[in-house]
């Protein structure tokens, strides 16, 4: 995972400002609607809400093709249906019917007709048709159970014609719906301004006179009917909850309830329509169809009601479509009202700041992990939004869906945009720079760490690893050059492995030498014990090697490794057109002198007590002497690690006492008991070998009283 600094967390605030502004802006206004569609569509999938019809407190009288197919409609022009329209509607009433709504308009009666027939017109032939249904509309209109419609236009306005008007007493209400620019409706308008006044809506009126109530304009500016206040996004608008997506209200055809009529079932209108909103509309394929936030789930032309005297058409299956006949769109606004079920949805302050916050956390994933994973990220956390929001709007409440997620997804694409252009410009260019000189892991753990090395050299504490094969110069004057140059490659390939793995950087190879550095380029707090790890893991793999490996077979090869830590100048050192990265410091050569004290004291392996003092007690160690190495007046104390602390021999525990014991004797000028004390190990420990004949040297010439205890080494 990449950490993020504080230009980053700049950019993602910046970036997530600018996708939550750029996907709420008013342009981009139709994804509001979207996240209608998808939330109606998700939770007619999930929730699968199947209210029973029975209880809805709507119905539908559909005037639909089986009422155009069946006598005596059919082949009929509407404007005669008007008698069996008023039976109808009579019944409906006597049946306990709340309030009866029109969604169809009657702009023209039979009686205005012109077409001459005889001497004069045919609606003068038949002048007085309509008194029937004028009168039932009258007596509907006195007892408050009528609203007729009409459909407000400054072009081409749709009204009931005068009779109508004068009967129902102008209680005409508007039909007009709230469209999108996307010509999706999705919201209700709550009231129009007729003559510098506000007139309730068709929905508002019907379901206000089913209530016993009036629309009223509360302080905080919103409409409340009978206490509820009517949620409003829009001014004047309700946004609609197609809940049951159209299967939950009751459908019966008017052919039907005409025939009902004839047949004298009172009892089924009153099992019908007692205490119902009824809604008179055309529901046919061809008319009056609207598209709604059902559009991508597929609505429903209402539930089919139970029958009263016609069987139903043969080969009528009622089929999800993408738009519904307007008549359902009424009904829904008029029973999420008397339910108050209307959604409620975010106003642009809130929306905006939750798209932003969602574009922010995306944002940051994209900062600090792969674009791969940021994307799972993405994915994963857009999931669960919308299952969040999803049960939200089971409850009525729609959150933003598409804002947040679109909002996020560009959010994370200019995330990474930014990181490929700007942030990780230094990493691509570090990870070029070591690709070839240093391990996979250790470019990763570098880049993780956000720890990156200064460009021209920093100051670091590292501890240096040295390691050179004995006497190879002898051995390789018996090899060709091809067998040279296969057994030096495996032996570096061996040795380059295990540095690498343990977090080492090899800077570079001279000839049969090794050197590398630990704690750099990668920031490492535990460069030391790392190095002493790597240090006797290389031991051992040359063991396995000169045993099993046919390419060592006959040679014995044997290397001596120096450790010493401190603190190091580290970088890209070298001319301007070429360099590397490389360490120098005077660590570097004490490192050095190190790796060539070995052969005076026949080990493998020697450390400074700087490097045995950052390895806590991880190792067993022993102290093998304080040495003054060329070039450097002061003396170091130098230590043998043995093993890991706990997994040293009985045999290395015995030699590391004895060897202890001796070299306190030397140290307090007692050679004799040294030699004695040396000599007692000296056979398996060249160490203690060395030390007895020094010892016995100074026995036979004992050295003068400003005599310290430091082999001044002379060599390298």
């Amino acid at each position: 995972m990449r950490r993020i600094g504080r230009r980053d967390i700049v950019a993602a605030i910046l970036i997530a400002l600018l996708a939550g502004a750029v996907f709420t802006s008013p342009p981009l206004q139709t994804l509001r609607g979207l996240s209608l569609d998808i939330l109606t569509a998700m939770r007619g999938m999930l929730d699968g809400d199947r209210r029973d019809p029975a209880t809805s407190p709507v119905v539908v009288v559909a005037i639909d093709g089986e009422t155009y197919d069946t006598p005596p409609f059919k082949g009929s022009p509407t404007q005669t249906w008007t008698r069996e329209i008023g039976r109808v509607l009579g019944s409906i009433t006597e049946g306990g019917a709340k309030v009866i709504g029109f969604d169809v308009i009657f702009k023209n009666s039979i009686e205005q007709s012109e077409i001459p027939f005889g001497d004069t017109s045919f609606g003068s032939r038949i002048r007085g048709f309509d008194r029937d249904y004028l009168i039932a509309l009258r007596q509907l209109s006195d007892s408050g159970k009528l609203v007729l419609g009409e459909i407000l236009s400054n072009d081409h306005p749709e009204v009931p014609y005068r009779a109508q008007q004068v009967a129902v007493r102008n209680t005409v209400r508007a039909l007009n719906v709230h469209t999108d620019h996307d010509d999706v409706i999705r919201r209700m308008p709550l009231s129009f301004a007729i003559e510098g006044r506000p007139i309730p809506a068709m929905a508002v009126e019907l379901a206000a006179r089913a209530l016993g109530g009036k629309p009223e304009i509360a302080p905080s500016g919103a409409t409340e009917l009978s206490g509820y206040a009517i949620p409003s996004a829009i001014p004047n608008t309700m946004t609609l909850n197609f809940r049951g997506l159209g299967r939950d209200v009751p459908t019966f055809s008017f052919a039907d309830l005409r025939a009902c009529v004839e047949k004298g079932d009172r009892d089924f209108f009153r099992r019908a329509f007692e205490g119902k909103v009824v809604l008179l509309g055309t529901v046919l394929n061809f008319e009056d169809r609207k598209l709604t936030s059902m559009r991508l789930s597929r609505g429903y032309d209402g539930s089919p009601a139970p029958r009263c005297a016609l069987p139903a058409p043969a080969g009528t299956v009622q089929k999800a479509r993408s738009d519904i006949a307007g008549v359902f769109v009424h009904a829904t606004a008029v029973r999420n009202l008397i339910e108050r079920d209307a959604v409620t949805e975010l106003g642009f302050p809130a929306r905006n700041i939750l798209t932003i916050v969602f574009a922010l956390v995306i944002a940051c994933a994209a900062c600090m992990l792969a674009p791969s994973g940021a994307l799972i990220a993405w994915l994963g956390l857009t999931a669960v939004y919308a299952a969040v929001a999803v049960g939200a709007f089971v409850h009525a409440l729609a959150l933003p869906l598409t804002e947040p997620a679109l909002a996020s997804l560009a959010a994370l694409a200019m995330m990474i945009g930014y990181r490929f252009v700007l942030a990780d410009r230094d990493e691509r260019f570090l990870r070029r720079s070591f690709a070839f000189y240093l391990a996979p892991e250790v470019i990763n753990t570098m880049v993780t760490s956000g720890k990156m090395p200064a460009l021209g050299g920093e100051m670091r504490n590292v501890t240096m690893f040295f390691s050179d094969l004995s006497g190879f110069s002898s051995i390789a004057e018996t090899m060709t050059p091809g067998e040279l140059v296969t057994l030096m490659n495996e032996y570096l390939s061996a040795m380059t492995d295990i540095i690498e793995g343990h977090g080492g950087y090899v800077d570079k190879y001279i000839g049969d030498s090794i050197v590398a550095m630990f704690g750099a380029p990668a920031d490492d707090p535990a460069h030391a014990r790392n190095a002493v790890r790597a240090a006797l893991k290389c031991h051992e793999k040359l063991a396995d090697l000169n045993a099993n490996n046919a390419v060592f077979a006959g040679h014995g090869l044997s290397h001596r490794i120096g450790l010493n830590s401190g603190e190091a100048v580290v970088g890209n050192i070298g001319s301007r057109r070429r360099f590397n990265y490389t360490v120098m410091s005077d660590t570097v050569n004490v490192a050095s002198r190190l790796e060539g004290a070995n052969k005076y004291y026949g080990t493998a392996i020697m450390a400074s007590e700087a490097t045995v003092a950052q390895t806590a007690d991880a190792f067993a160690w022993r102290e093998l002497d304080a040495i003054r190495v060329l070039g450097r007046g002061e003396a170091i104390k130098v230590f043998e690690p043995l093993a890991e602390k706990g997994a040293e021999s009985g045999e290395q525990t015995k030699v590391t006492a004895a060897y202890a014991e001796g070299l306190a004797c030397w140290r307090a000028r007692e050679f004799a008991r040294a030699a004695d004390t040396f000599d007692g190990v000296a056979k398996v420990d060249p160490p203690s070998s060395m030390f007895a004949k020094r010892a016995r040297a100074l026995v036979a010439n004992p050295p003068p009283p400003e005599w310290t205890p430091v082999n001044t080494l002379e060599g390298k």
